[in-house]
C-alpha cells in the first residue's frame, strides 16, 4: 500500500458540478448520468439499477470477498402537495429537513414539461405588511408556500403553467469556496462524499495501482429517503464502506479536519473489526481522524444491512457544520477521507473467511479486550 495524491482541482470540479445539478430523491437521473460519465472517462466499467444506482467496478487481482465503498448522489428537496388558490403551492419535504432552512430558498420546479424558478416563502412574508406577525408564525411545513415567479395569481393559472401534485423541487445549493479551504453550501450532503470518492479513484487509475481485490464504487440515489444502498450490492460483496457527513455540534467529537470515524448510528454499532481497520489505516499512514457517534443519524449502511445484507460495514465522514442547513465543510477533510479511501482499496480482504456467506468456525476472528 503507499499513499497516492489527490487531485484537489478535479475533486473540487466534480463537487461544483454535482452541486449544480438538481438531484433530490426521486429526480436523480441528471446526477447519475453525470457520474456514469466521469467514470466512462477514467475507463471505469459501470453499471446501473433499474432505478439508475451507480455501481462501478476497479478489479483487483482476485474478484472474492470483494468489498464496496458507497455514496450517494441523491439531496434534500420538496414536492408540490397542492395548488392554492391564491396561485401558489402547497409543499412537503423530500428527507428530513427542517422549514426554517427552507424559508427564503430560491428554487427550481420541475413540471412534467418544463421547469421554473420560484422561492419559498412563508405564509406571511412582508413586514411591511404583517409587521410583527412575521416572527410569530410557526416553523414549520404548513406555514410555507412556493411563489413561482410566473404570472401565478390563482389556481387556473397554476394549471394552465402545467403544475401538479407531485412535480419535484430542487432547492439552490448556492456553493461558495474560500481561499482558507472551508467549502459552504446546501447539498455537501453526500455531493462532497461522491465527490471524495470519484477522486480516489482517479487517484488510483492515475496511479496505475494493482487492487489485492475487486472494489466496487457505488453511487447511490435514495438515501436520504431510506432505502440507500439496499438495492445495487450483490452477495459476493463482504465488506462496505460509506462516505458520508459526520455532524460537527456541540456535544459531539466530529471535525471539519481529518477524518471522522463513526463507531456508532441510531441503527447501531457498525463493524468492529472494519472500523478498527479504518483506525488501524489512519494510524499507520498518519491520516489526521476522530472517533464520534451519531444518535439521530442513519446512512446507506443502515439501509444495506436492515434490508438482509449480512456484510461488514463502516462509516467514515467529513466533518459538516450545520447539517442539512447551510452547511460547512473543509478542503482538509475531503483530502484526509480520500487518502483513506485509497489506501483502503489497496489494503487486502478484513477476512478471507467472508468469501463464504457462511460457513465453519475456523477462521472466524475474537474481537480485543
Amino acid at each position: 500500500m503507499k499513499q497516492l495524491p489527490i487531485d484537489q482541482t478535479y475533486v473540487q470540479d466534480i463537487l461544483f458540478r454535482l452541486l449544480n445539478t438538481p438531484s433530490p430523491s426521486g429526480y436523480t437521473d441528471r446526477a447519475v448520468h453525470l457520474i456514469a460519465d466521469e467514470l466512462d472517462k477514467l475507463a471505469v466499467p459501470v453499471e446501473l439499477t433499474r432505478r439508475g444506482a451507480v455501481r462501478a467496478t476497479l478489479k483487483g487481482e482476485r474478484s472474492s470477498p470483494d468489498r464496496a465503498v458507497v455514496a450517494h448522489i441523491d439531496t434534500l428537496g420538496a414536492m408540490v402537495k397542492g395548488l392554492k388558490p391564491n396561485g401558489r403551492a402547497e409543499l412537503v419535504p423530500i428527507g428530513h429537513w427542517n422549514a426554517r432552512f427552507a424559508e427564503g430558498a430560491r428554487v427550481t420546479l420541475f413540471t412534467d414539461l418544463s421547469s421554473h424558478r420560484g422561492s419559498i416563502l412563508p405564509l406571511k412574508a412582508s413586514g411591511h405588511t404583517f409587521a410583527d406577525e412575521i416572527d410569530k408564525q410557526p416553523s414549520n411545513w404548513q406555514n410555507l408556500e412556493l411563489r413561482i415567479d410566473e404570472k401565478c395569481y390563482s389556481q387556473d393559472d397554476l394549471m394552465r403553467l402545467g403544475v401538479h401534485v407531485g412535480d419535484f423541487i430542487a432547492v439552490d445549493p448556492q456553493p461558495e469556496v474560500m481561499e482558507n479551504g472551508y467549502i459552504v453550501s446546501r447539498h455537501l450532503d453526500d455531493k462532497a462524499g461522491a465527490a471524495v470518492l470519484m477522486g480516489a479513484i482517479k487517484a488510483v487509475v492515475d496511479g496505475q495501482v494493482e487492487l489485492p481485490i475487486d472494489c466496487h464504487p457505488l453511487f447511490t440515489i435514495s438515501e436520504e429517503v431510506g432505502s440507500g444502498a439496499s438495492a445495487v450490492l450483490h452477495g459476493d460483496v463482504s465488506e462496505m464502506l460509506t462516505l458520508d457527513n459526520g455532524t460537527t455540534a456541540p456535544g459531539q467529537n466530529s471535525s471539519e479536519f481529518g477524518v471522522t470515524l463513526c463507531m456508532a448510528d441510531m441503527s447501531g454499532p457498525f463493524d468492529y473489526h472494519l472500523t478498527h481497520h479504518m483506525i488501524h489505516l489512519c494510524q499507520e499512514f498518519q491520516i489526521p481522524y476522530q472517533r464520534d457517534i451519531f444518535r439521530y443519524y442513519r446512512s446507506d449502511s443502515a439501509a444495506a444491512v436492515e434490508a438482509g445484507a449480512d456484510l461488514r460495514t463502516a462509516l467514515a465522514t467529513f466533518g459538516i457544520d450545520a447539517s442539512h442547513g447551510w452547511e460547512r465543510i473543509h478542503w482538509h477533510a475531503l483530502e484526509s477521507l480520500a487518502r483513506l479511501v485509497t489506501v483502503y482499496m489497496q489494503s487486502g480482504p478484513l477476512f478471507q473467511r467472508d468469501q463464504e456467506e457462511i460457513g465453519p468456525r475456523v477462521g472466524f476472528p475474537m474481537q480485543a479486550g
